[in-house]
């Protein structure tokens, strides 16, 4: 079991350079090539909107597989080839359809992940597992974004290509050491634990309100968030400041080297206080986030705006999958409604992207992160003003059982 435990946190190490695909790096690439902030904007929603139509069918095959390690393999075999394709051909045809083949593909990982750590620990380990699981994300993330960053500076950006392939590469020995044997594929979906054979059937992802309140905050939430990123790597290279290349490289380590303890922190909090807090604490700091980048969007903004992405970032990856866990604890379709809430807050990032390139092209850069910031506002609201709705669900204890949370 031990084997598998360090198994897995090798492969969330590894693949968190693929699972993005090129991530920060795709919008200064096109740039570079001549595109426009629109056209980005439209080549990143069109793999989004991909991402979120795949999402809950693949948490579903999630639930029902005992092949999860495979469904990883392929995942990331097929997210290096269509990254290739961007580099050889960055025309508009081929990137929106690699885009688009990358964003359905890369759906099916969070919620691989998430099941084969919750076969291996159950539910009583899960959030400590969660937060290893996200540092050792983030610490991949940093050790790609050095190297890409690195060899990006030397050899141009190209070479983020090869270093993803290696990640990836990385990633599938990794997966091969997990043993399947130490997988409960009962407790992966939710049912073990509770003494159920079958659970309860997919009506329950919409009958459920907490999932409901989750999925909608989570929505508004990437709404803001996944386009403030790329809008900052693109501001600095249209005021022609500094390596592009390189500067994106240091927005992502910045953030990844906060990720890293905040994961862990939320792990820790998660077990004493439950999730509801760890989710308030990442969405207060996405507005912060937004109004610094709005009125310092030059590099000396860098430092604070990537913090704060750090922030937000490691607390939602534990509080994200340990709430859904909780929600719908045996029910038996964990996956599936871990799949349902990725697509809502899918539906918010692929939107994110042209909301931003848009307002920057007809506005500036400024009044693109502003409104990114509002975006974030309303999703703090959602969560703040819908606790007593959320409150069950969320609990103190990750472990406990909540017989009607998904009522």
């Amino acid at each position: 079991m031990q084997r598998s435990l360090i198994a897995l946190c090798a492969l969330t190490f590894f693949m968190a350079d693929v699972s993005d695909g090129l991530g920060p790096f795709l919008g200064v690439f096109l740039q570079s090539r001549g595109w426009s902030p629109a056209e980005i904007g439209i080549a990143m929603t069109a793999g989004g909107i991909a991402g979120v139509a795949a999402t809950t069918p693949f948490g579903m095959l999630v639930d029902h597989t005992t092949f999860k390690r495979g469904l990883v393999i392929v995942a990331a075999l097929v997210v290096v080839a269509t990254s290739t394709a961007i580099l050889f051909a960055p025309n508009m045809a081929v990137t929106v359809a690699a885009q688009i083949a990358n964003g359905a593909v890369a759906a099916v990982i969070p919620p691989a992940i998430a099941a084969i750590t919750l076969g291996l620990v159950h539910q009583k380990g899960f959030a400590r597992q969660l937060g290893r699981n996200e540092a050792f994300n983030h610490a991949g993330n940093l050790t790609a974004a050095l190297l890409a960053g690195g060899f990006g500076y030397l050899f141009g950006i190209g070479a983020v290509f090869v270093v993803m392939a290696a990640m990836a590469a990385g990633a599938i020995a990794a997966a091969s050491f997990i043993d399947p044997k130490h997988i409960d594929n009962d407790a992966a979906r939710g049912l073990s634990e509770q003494g159920q054979s079958g659970g309860q059937g997919l009506s329950v992802l919409v009958r459920s309100v907490p999932l409901v309140i989750l999925a909608a905050t989570l929505a508004l939430f990437h709404l803001g968030n996944a386009a403030m990123l790329p809008l900052l790597g693109q501001a600095l290279v249209a005021r022609g400041a500094g390596d592009p290349s390189a500067f994106t490289g240091a927005t992502v380590i910045v953030a990844q080297l906060t990720m890293i303890p905040m994961a862990l922190l939320a792990a820790w909090l998660a077990g004493r206080r439950g999730y509801w807090i760890v989710l308030l604490l990442a969405l207060i700091a996405l507005p912060m986030r937004g109004a610094i980048a709005a009125w310092l969007t030059q590099p000396i903004g860098l430092v604070p705006v990537q913090m704060l992405d750090g922030v937000g970032a490691g607390l939602l990856g534990v509080a994200v999958p340990g709430l859904v866990a909780r929600i719908l604890a045996g029910t038996g379709h964990i996956n599936a409604g871990l799949g349902a809430v990725m697509t809502c807050q899918g539906i918010g990032a692929a939107l994110s992207p042209a909301l931003g390139g848009f307002i920057a092209q007809q506005f500036g850069y400024s009044a693109a992160f502003a409104a990114l910031g509002i975006a974030a506002l309303l999703a703090l609201t959602v969560w703040v003003l819908a606790r007593p709705l959320t409150a069950q669900a969320c609990g103190h204890s990750p472990a406990d059982r909540l017989p009607q949370a998904a009522e």
